[in-house]
């Protein structure tokens, strides 16, 4: 694999001093970006339906997607991951957890902390539908769903895997039929959500 790191995504997350250098980076889509205040990062604002924050001038096939994440534990509030092979927020393949899950106490709702859709066709509705138990997961060590967590995408071909602290949690066949496209930071319907650490290596 031949590895780097995407230097305007390093400044945004590392370096930028000011919200207008960060913006100037990030293109948002149904949300609001600003700045964190406790670290070098960003925020996504909650609003209805998905939002994807995606980065300027970077098209991405194969390799890794890295960056730290935080959500909350909010039933039904709190939906944060990544998308990739992206056109738009409805047409974008994207790996999200629901941190809710990581302390629920229901078996069934255990096994929903991470998730594949492919949002142009397969949302998570008609995945857990048509293929229970295959494009989600649960986490075998699940991390406080109100701190930070760290998330590796690694996308080779048509598989699609997840890891979260460096351990595996899903491991799926993309359903999508474009293997190229853009890369964003992504939350569902009525969710906020903190990145850090964006990190893309290309293969």
């Amino acid at each position: 694999m031949n590895k780097f790191n995407l230097s305007i995504v390093l400044l945004l997350f590392a370096f930028s001093p000011a919200i207008a250098q960060q913006k100037s980076n990030l293109v948002p889509e149904n949300r609001i970006i600003s700045t964190l205040k406790e670290k070098p990062g960003v925020h996504l604002s909650a609003a209805e339906g998905s939002g994807i924050a995606w980065l300027k001038d970077v098209n991405f096939t194969n390799g890794t997607i890295e960056v730290d994440v935080r959500g909350k534990n909010v039933k039904q509030g709190s939906f944060i991951g990544v998308a990739f092979h992206g056109v738009s927020k409805n047409d974008c393949e994207a790996v999200y957890f629901r941190p809710f899950n990581f302390v629920a106490t229901d078996s069934l709702a255990r096994m929903h902390m991470v998730q594949y859709v492919q949002d142009t066709l397969y949302g998570w509705e008609r995945l857990r539908e048509e293929h229970p138990g295959v494009y989600e997961n649960k986490l075998s060590a699940p991390p406080d769903p109100n701190n930070w967590f760290h998330v590796k995408v690694v996308v080779e071909g048509t598989a699609v895997k997840a890891y979260v602290n460096n351990v595996l949690c899903l491991s799926v066949t993309s359903l999508n039929k474009k293997n190229t496209g853009k890369v964003g930071l992504w939350v569902g319907n009525s969710s906020d959500g903190d990145f850090a650490n964006l990190k893309i290596s290309h293969q």
